[in-house]
């Protein structure tokens, strides 16, 4: 087996809190609705959207766009169907500044002094630089969905990164906290690591340990950064 050159980082869940940020913004926009609610409605509208494009029903639009139409069919079931317009562009841009887990800025400075680093996530370019920004992450490149056009789990979209970096799928990693982000990254070849987020959608509602064959499995991104480097 060839050494590990890269890693590759599901975002969404896996680096940052989605829940609790999104959450935390409608808390401090007074909107009068319950922030986690809010929060688990909008995030439950993604795979079908994403399903669209994956599927072939519609061509490939960035996560931006998604997310925008997402928001305006969820707001109306939160009695906010009369929100501006202007503001809608703003709470949409929530997911540019989505917090990280506390512990995963100073693990990523630590996986950096050996490996390239990089996001694989569903989430655009601008996106995903705004929200390194936002965490103080330092990336090689923003690999992913608007480099390969398509979503993950489509193969598609792991083997792009890794020809991005012109590494073979055996010299990378995929560091995620879904198991099925997991398995579909181990079809395409590359190597994969859990990272447990029990907290992800509530209160012991995510994933305490993968449900699928890996490579690593950690407690969090320390943990695993521990693993990687000793």
């Amino acid at each position: 087996m060839k050494t590990t050159r890269a890693l590759f980082f599901d975002v969404f869940g896996t680096l940052v809190d989605w829940r609790g940020s999104i959450a935390r913004e409608v808390r401090r926009l007074a909107l009068g609705v319950d922030g986690e609610a809010f929060a688990d409605a909008w995030r439950a509208e993604y795979q079908p959207a994403m399903e669209a494009v994956r599927s072939g029903g519609r061509g490939f639009v960035k996560l931006d766009i998604l997310h925008r139409e997402n928001l305006d069919r969820i707001l109306p079931r939160f009695g906010l169907d009369e929100m501006a317009e202007a503001d809608r562009a703003a709470l949409n841009l929530v997911w540019h500044r989505l917090d990280a887990w506390p512990e995963v800025p100073a693990a990523l400075a630590r996986l950096r002094s050996r490996f390239r680093l990089a996001p694989m996530s569903n989430g655009n370019v601008s996106l995903m630089a705004d929200m390194a920004r936002h965490n103080g992450f330092v990336w090689d490149a923003i690999l992913g969905a608007e480099w390969a056009r398509d979503y993950k789990p489509n193969l598609a979209v792991y083997r792009a990164g890794c020809d991005a970096f012109d590494l073979a799928p055996s010299e990378c990693l995929m560091v995620a906290a879904h198991s099925s982000d997991l398995a579909a990254a181990r079809e395409a070849g590359l190597r994969t690591a859990h990272i447990a987020r029990p907290d992800e959608f509530g209160p012991g509602l995510g994933e305490t340990g993968p449900s699928v064959s890996v490579d690593h499995a950690a407690r969090d991104l320390a943990h695993l950064a521990e693993q990687l480097l000793s």
